[in-house]
């Protein structure tokens, strides 16, 4: 086990994986897949989440990332509690960023490949990150949000940078490095329903209502939304179409704890829609532009900060778009924020309490600093330095 806070940086002794497997995994780039078609829209890796041990944010700190001084952290406000941690996993390089997702008690970290490092160590936790269990991947994450998805059962999906996906049965199999692939973007392209769609890439995995494994990406069909779920190898097309929307790209993908929720983008339209395993309920649109940053709440809210600097959040199914006034210059990123409420500047992500309120997390260079919503106006709740080590990505 892991013990302790995180300090970012190269490989030390924190997640050591055995030489044979180094030498393996760093041998076994995969090679990108390469497509005549626009590749998908994706958003940032910055990100919030909730799961049972409580609500987790991802953010960059730190400096340049020309110079290798951009640090990706991890914190979490374990259910129950107001102050926030940081809990990123020890000993290995996360500057390439962090992917994330739980389900029940245990959350799975995957580290994205960056300078020297061509695969994708993961870690997992069941205690709020106080402990992590070394795992491996020997290939590159997807430089997606989405990259990761855990069942309640413990079943582990993982999106590979040239669309493959593969599957670990539990987080034992994961830290064994027991992985066995499902499919591959092309062979899900080339499909019947990739083929009806034009899937053009993968972006996210997920698993549905039924515990079945599902994919999520971008198609160039007019009105029709690439989300696919695997049903005994066979992949089927989770039937979302958006008719006279034009190109739809799913920008992300989520479990709920009674199906699925999706932000999609079509145009300048930003839609969310929500999955019961049976039938689609769609939002109105809001207009949007460039997505900056999304995140997703335990019962399928969800939130994005948006290019031009608004920010927009939606509660679950059949709810409407909120717009937030507008965010100060110099905000980075939101993690899931209140309704009706002001991001502070240079926020970096948003984070969902229990309550459906949120709270601002602000990042500059190696200080977090958190924001709470108290009648009517955010307040300063926390602040977090983080042990930045800059210059040791060198």
């Amino acid at each position: 086990m892991i013990r302790g806070l995180a300090r970012s940086g190269l490989a030390r002794s924190g997640l050591a994986l055995s030489g044979a497997a180094l030498v393996a995994a760093c041998g076994s780039q995969t090679a990108r897949v390469v497509s005549s078609e626009p590749p998908p829209v994706t958003a940032p890796l910055s990100t919030s989440l909730v799961t049972a041990q409580g609500t987790w944010a991802i953010a960059v700190m730190g400096g340049s990332a020309a110079s290798g001084n951009n640090f990706w952290q991890l914190f979490v406000r374990p259910a129950g509690a107001s102050r926030w941690a940081l809990v990123t996993p020890q000993g290995v390089a996360d500057n390439g960023g962090l992917v994330a997702a739980g389900a029940g008690k245990s959350l799975a970290v995957g580290f994205r490949p960056s300078q020297n490092l061509a695969f994708s160590p993961l870690a997992t936790s069941t205690d709020t990150g106080r402990n992590w269990t070394p795992g491996l991947l020997d290939a590159g994450l997807a430089d997606t949000p989405g990259a990761i998805a855990v069942s309640p059962s413990g079943r582990i999906l993982a999106l590979l940078q040239d669309g493959t996906i593969q599957a670990a049965a539990t987080a034992s199999a994961a830290a064994a490095g027991q992985w066995t692939s499902l499919t591959t973007r092309n062979a899900l392209a080339a499909s019947a329903q990739g083929r009806s769609c034009g899937l053009a890439g993968v972006i996210a995995v997920s698993f549905g209502p039924n515990k079945d494994p599902m994919a999520a990406g971008s198609c160039t069909r007019p009105g029709v939304a690439g989300v696919f779920t695997d049903a005994g190898g066979t992949w089927r097309s989770a039937g979302l179409t958006l008719p006279g929307r034009g190109r739809v790209q799913v920008l992300g993908l989520a479990a709920t704890a009674g199906g699925n929720a999706a932000l999609l983008q079509a145009g300048n339209s930003l839609l969310a829609a929500w999955w019961d395993g049976t039938r689609w309920t769609v939002s109105a649109p809001v207009t949007a532009g460039r997505v900056r940053a999304l995140g997703f709440g335990a019962d399928g809210s969800a939130w994005a900060l948006l290019g031009d600097g608004r920010a927009e959040t939606i509660g679950g199914a059949g709810s409407a778009w909120q717009a937030l006034p507008p965010v100060p210059a110099g905000t980075q990123v939101l993690v899931p924020a209140g309704t009706q409420v002001l991001v502070p500047r240079d926020t970096a992500t948003l984070a969902p309490d229990a309550g459906g309120s949120y709270d601002a997390l602000a990042v500059a260079g190696a200080k977090l600093t958190v924001w709470r919503l108290a009648q009517g106006a955010w307040a300063q709740a926390q602040l977090i330095t983080v042990p930045i080590q800059y210059g040791s990505s060198g």
